[in-house]
């Protein structure tokens, strides 16, 4: 059984940034602060539901991923897929059936086409690229529309020398990200036909650094019965800071150099499922809306964490099910009529430091045939809370940290 593995690659680092700062003015006036930047068509709770099922297929661990990679890899193989596969996957990214499908496309490629442009205070690095076997018969009609809409760097692949394939791939990957990904594809054989790579380098520093001279060791709580000793950093300082009451959380908003932002949420004790439950596209406007600046001490933990999924087990729960079965049809990909998707691997990595955020996610989607002082509030993320980082409104990352 010969497998067509299609891999998207996404990978965050601190340097790289580009979400508007947070304004009191803006925020004053009810303005998202990403307004006005490239953004990709509202998905509905693409990005949160997809949360949900990996967080409910991994309780009590953390969680770490990339939604922008997931979404923009599931999107390109919209192109690819016909009547019920492209039915399903559209459906999931929020698309209903009388929706016009261009609006998708168009929204990933301004937003590849934004990003891409040089600025002076932050690096990016975000594209896509689709290796093949010339046996595989790749319509031109496919190619051409991947350039077009998602800027895809197109190769012919010799699969045959999986050796030799596996390292023109991973040596790809690794210039676009700047040596920061190696390694992407491990178990490449004669049997594999294809891969797609989609990948984001983002490297942001805080735009206040946190002093390492203020770090110290404290008491994580994993759980109300076990604590971890973390490294903590602090600062005092003003801080974009919304108390939550209707979902029993304080959410605050620390902005990266260039215009990223992570917001970080602490659900109060015992509500963390009741935030999950609430997250949502509209939850997350309400919070940027709401955000103002106030005098805060900010406890944050140095950690490092890291996510690796088998996404085929999870997004037919999203609805999407047909490509991975024998009803899939991929018929605008190859003319062969015998492709299935068989796994869709997500991998991420994390590290938030004094000096700002480093990150990796890669997704691979492989294809087979058919077969502070007293007087100063303190906010101490000292349990499980979340991270969202954002660019234009768009998620770049969803994290649940439970254990840093």
């Amino acid at each position: 059984m010969r497998l067509l593995p299609v891999l998207c690659l996404m990978l965050l680092s601190p340097g790289i940034a580009t979400l508007r700062r947070f304004r009191s003015r803006e925020m004053k006036k009810g303005k998202d602060p990403s307004a006005g930047a490239a953004t990709v068509p509202s998905n509905k709770d693409f990005a949160f539901d997809l949360y949900r099922a990996l967080a409910s297929a991994a309780s009590g661990q953390n969680i770490f991923f990339s939604p922008m990679s997931v979404s923009m890899s599931l999107a390109m193989l919209s192109l690819g897929a016909g009547s019920h596969s492209k039915m399903q996957i559209l459906g999931a990214l929020g698309l209903g059936p009388h929706e016009p499908e261009n609006q998708l496309h168009e929204g990933f490629q301004q937003l590849l086409q934004g990003l891409g442009q040089p600025r002076e205070d932050f690096q990016l690095s975000l594209g896509n690229a689709f290796f093949s076997d010339p046996a595989v018969g790749v319509l031109d009609s496919f190619l051409n529309t991947i350039k077009k809409r998602y800027l895809a760097d197109t190769f012919l692949t010799d699969f045959g020398d999986p050796t030799a394939a596996q390292k023109q791939i991973n040596d790809y990957v690794s210039r676009q990200t700047q040596g920061k990904i190696v390694d992407l594809i491990q178990n490449l054989d004669s049997t594999h036909l294809m891969v797609m790579v989609n990948y984001v380098f983002f490297k942001a520093k805080w735009e206040t650094a946190f002093s390492r001279k203020s770090t110290r060791q404290q008491d994580f709580h994993v759980s109300p019965g076990a604590a971890v000793q973390v490294p903590m950093m602090s600062r005092e300082d003003e801080h974009y800071y919304f108390l939550d009451r209707n979902l029993s959380c304080s959410v605050v908003g620390v902005p990266y150099q260039g215009n990223a932002t992570a917001l970080f949420v602490l659900p109060s004790e015992g509500k963390m499922q009741q935030v999950e439950n609430g997250l949502s596209q509209k939850t997350l406007r309400k919070w940027l809306q709401l955000l103002t600046k106030r005098q805060l001490k900010l406890y944050i933990p140095k950690f490092s964490i890291e996510g690796s999924y088998q996404l085929e087990k999870i997004l037919p729960a999203l609805g999407i099910r047909d490509v991975f079965t024998s009803h899939a049809d991929l018929s605008g990909i190859t003319t062969s009529p015998n492709i299935q998707l068989s796994e869709m691997i997500h991998k991420a990595v994390m590290e938030v430091d004094e000096a700002g955020t480093r990150a990796a996610a890669a997704t691979g989607v492989m294809f087979m045939f058919k077969s502070a002082r007293p007087t100063v509030p303190k906010v101490i993320f000292n349990r499980p809370f979340l991270i969202v980082i954002i660019k234009s409104s768009n998620i770049l990352f969803l994290s649940k940290v439970v254990h840093p």
